[in-house]
């Protein structure tokens, strides 16, 4: 197991906790630069979320 993979198990281990932290970010780069990437900063924020508990390919292919 690679070091992406240590990452990605802790991640799925506290989704709740990641999603948490990903909104505290998004939120963080809006007030920093006052709402002009918010666009770009949301789309970032919902493909992290829905990465987090996706089993990459190499894991499903496993299964």
């Amino acid at each position: 197991m690679g070091f992406f993979d240590d990452i990605k198990a802790a991640a799925d281990a506290h989704e709740g906790q990641v999603e948490q932290a990903i909104d505290k970010v998004g939120d963080l780069v809006d007030q920093k630069t006052e709402g002009k990437y918010a666009a770009q900063v949301d789309q970032a924020q919902d493909f992290l979320k829905d990465q987090i508990g996706k089993a990459q390919p190499s894991q499903q292919a496993e299964a």
